[in-house]
C-alpha cells in the first residue's frame, strides 16, 4: 500500500523481535530504514535480505556518540529523517529491591531509558529543520500498571510514557509528533534471553510460549511482532497526523482482564462455566 513511501526511518533494536518486524513492514510499505543494533550478524543479514532500502549500523543505544552517528548517517545517506523509532530494549536486572546490583541497574536504565532520551535528542534538530517528523518509543504495559515486570524495567517503561508526554508538548508546534507504544505479551526472544538462553534458544522459546501467552488475554492468541509493527507504521505515517503525546496499548486486552481472564480460561478448560460477570450466569456450586 506504500503507506510510508518516500519516508526515512531509524529503527533501533531492529535486528530481532519487534524491531525486525518493524523493519520488514516499514520497507514493504516504501520506507528507507537505518537498522541500528548491536547484533551485527543478524542486522547485516537482514539488511542484505531486504536490499538497498535498508542500511545496518552497529549502535549501542546507551552511548550518545553511537546514537548521534546513527542519526547523522541516516541524514547523510538519505537526506532526511521522518521517523525515529526508539525500540531497543532488554529484560535487564530483576530481583528484590534490596538485592539489586547498581551496575546492572545503570546498564538496564541505559538501554531502556537513556536510549530513548538520546533518540529524541538527536532526532529533534533534524525534524525541526524539516518542520515534520514522528518519534515513537517502545514502552510496555509494565509502564502503565504494576505486576507485569521487574522494578527497574517497569520504572524505565513508565518514564518513557511520561517523557513522551512531556516532549510532545514541546515539539508539537514544530510539526513533530511524539508517541509511545505499550506492548503486552509479545512472543519475542526477550523472554528467553532474560533467562540466559542463547539467541537461537530464545527464538525457539518464543515459539514454545505462544500457547501460554494466549491464555492470558481476551483475544486468545499470543501477541506477535507485527502487531506492534503495524501500530508503529500507523504512527509513522500521515494517517496519524493529529496524534501526539499518547501511550498506545497493544496487548490483546491483557490489562483489562488480568487475572479474570485466566480464571475464566481455567474453568473453560475444565468444562465448567466461569464465575465472572462476563458470563451472564450465576455459578451453581456449593456456597
Amino acid at each position: 500500500m506504500n503507506r510510508l513511501q518516500g519516508k526515512v526511518a531509524v529503527i533501533t533494536g531492529g535486528a530481532s523481535g519487534i524491531g525486525e518486524g518493524s523493519v520488514r513492514l516499514f520497507v514493504a510499505e516504501g520506507a528507507r530504514v537505518l537498522l541500528a543494533d548491536i547484533l551485527d550478524s543478524r542486522g547485516k543479514a537482514l539488511a542484505n535480505e531486504l536490499g538497498e532500502n535498508v542500511q545496518f549500523r552497529h549502535t549501542d543505544v546507551s552511548i550518545e556518540d553511537d546514537v548521534r552517528r546513527c542519526v547523522a548517517e541516516t541524514v547523510e545517506r538519505w537526506g532526511r529523517l521522518d521517523c525515529m523509532f526508539n525500540n531497543a530494549g532488554i529484560g535487564g536486572v530483576a530481583g528484590p529491591i534490596e538485592a539489586l546490583d547498581m551496575a546492572a541497574y545503570e546498564e538496564t536504565m541505559g538501554v531502556l531509558l537513556t536510549s530513548v532520551f538520546l533518540g529524541m535528542k538527536h532526532a529533534t534538530p533534524i525534524m525541526k529543520a524539516q518542520g515534520s517528523g514522528s518519534i515513537i518509543s517502545t514502552s510496555s504495559v509494565a509502564g502503565i500498571a504494576s505486576g507485569y515486570a521487574s522494578h527497574v524495567y517497569s520504572t524505565a517503561k513508565a518514564a518513557i510514557v511520561q517523557l513522551t508526554r512531556s516532549v510532545s508538548v514541546e515539539l508539537g508546534s514544530f510539526g513533530i509528533r511524539v508517541n509511545a507504544i505499550c506492548p503486552g505479551n509479545i512472543a519475542t526472544p526477550i523472554f528467553g534471553v532474560g533467562r540466559g538462553m542463547t539467541f537461537e534458544e530464545a527464538e525457539a522459546h518464543a515459539e514454545e510460549i505462544k500457547p501460554r501467552l494466549a491464555e492470558m488475554t481476551p483475544i486468545p492468541r499470543a501477541g506477535l511482532p507485527v502487531d506492534v509493527a503495524e501500530t508503529a507504521l500507523w504512527l509513522a505515517s500521515d494517517a496519524s497526523s493529529f496524534i501526539t503525546g499518547q501511550a498506545i496499548v497493544v496487548d490483546g486486552g491483557l490489562t483489562n482482564a488480568r487475572p479474570t481472564i485466566i480464571k475464566q480460561r481455567m474453568f473453560e478448560a475444565q468444562g465448567a462455566e466461569a464465575d465472572t460477570p462476563a458470563s451472564g450466569k450465576a455459578s451453581r456450586g456449593a456456597s
